[in-house]
């Protein structure tokens, strides 16, 4: 049996301007970066438990260039996930699973705490919306051509939906706050990224 076969979409952003420089393994455009990182699985199963329909999220600081570590990361489980739900996805996102989440797990360097808070996740022809408890509100748009098509990035060094095009984007708002974590912050115009994945492990 798969650890984990998962496949949904993702809306994240964080305090980079457009586009972020830490995908293709630069540093942060501030010397640091704050993000949030938000997963809808469709469908999906961890060690045969089903997750489909759920959503979990990391609000992370990032101390300087991505792919150095060290993230302080606070993880956000939608509130409608059983215990036995919540304890499969909070360990396939803590890396305990392998694949694609455990590397990029190993990037982290404190989890600070893991919550439960209903989620509002919409992507709707390009234009994404998310609302998590109290915590976190944002609202994102892609870049696309002059025909429509959406702006994309392919095999970047790092990848939050690694093996699948990211979709460039900017949040014309971006909110968190988390004061007890040191996370409060408030940005427009920064950089947004969303997309598709599949893992597997």
């Amino acid at each position: 049996m798969a650890a984990y076969e998962l496949q949904g979409s993702l809306l994240e952003a964080c305090s980079c301007n457009v586009l972020c420089p830490c995908w293709i393994g630069e540093d942060p455009d501030k010397g640091t970066c704050d993000a949030f990182i938000a997963y809808r699985i469709d469908k999906g199963t961890v060690r045969g438990v089903n997750v489909s329909g759920l959503h979990i999220a990391g609000i992370a600081h990032i101390p300087g260039n991505i792919l150095k570590g060290n993230w302080k990361l606070a993880l956000y489980v939608d509130q409608k996930a059983s215990p036995q739900q919540k304890e499969a996805l909070v360990d396939a996102w803590a890396g305990k699973l392998g694949g694609p989440l455990g590397d990029l797990a190993q990037l982290v360097g404190e989890v600070v705490g893991v919550y439960s808070a209903p989620f509002d996740f919409r992507l709707e022809k390009g234009k994404g919306t998310l609302k998590i408890g109290d915590v976190v509100e944002a609202e994102l748009a892609p870049y696309t051509d002059k025909d429509g098509r959406v702006t994309t990035l392919s095999d970047t060094i790092f990848s939050t939906i690694p093996g699948a095009p990211a979709w460039v984007a900017k949040a014309s708002s971006h909110k968190v706050n988390i004061p007890k974590h040191g996370m409060t912050w408030t940005f427009q115009g920064r950089n947004a990224i969303q997309g598709d994945f599949r893992f597997a492990a």
